[in-house]
């Protein structure tokens, strides 16, 4: 089976590596859909799920990660996400993200709310 290098990398950590046969991310074209040999390109990531359907040595299985914004490239089946913040589902605290959402409606924030609905989308993604 065909693989590609994904890279998953917000701007304090990288956040995953390894080898995929499918990456689904939201852009600012839409939701697109990475595999191996894939025509060259380059977006940018909005405030979205990105779900990578892993292969190797453990079998196949998938990553969930909350992304908020950045840029994605794909040449050569190298994928780099750039995130300028991501977090793996598995990490989130769902009760902080639950808190963290009554909080943004209670205070009309609308750009914390949406970050807040992200995480909650990851963690029922996974």
């Amino acid at each position: 089976m065909a693989e590609l290098h994904v890279e998953l990398v917000a701007a304090d950590r990288r956040v995953w590596s390894g080898e995929a046969s499918l990456v689904v991310a939201r852009t600012t074209s839409g939701d697109i859909g990475v595999m191996p040999g894939h025509q060259p390109l380059l977006g940018v990531l909005e405030a979205g799920s990105v779900t990578i359907r892993t292969t190797g040595e453990s079998g196949e299985g998938s990553v969930v990660a909350a992304v908020h914004g950045g840029f994605l490239s794909f040449a050569d089946d190298k994928l780099s996400l750039l995130a300028e913040v991501a977090e793996l589902a598995d990490e989130i605290d769902v009760e902080r993200a639950e808190r963290a959402l009554e909080r943004a409606k209670s205070d009309t924030d609308a750009a914390a709310e949406r970050r807040a609905e992200v995480r909650m989308r990851a963690v029922a993604a996974r």
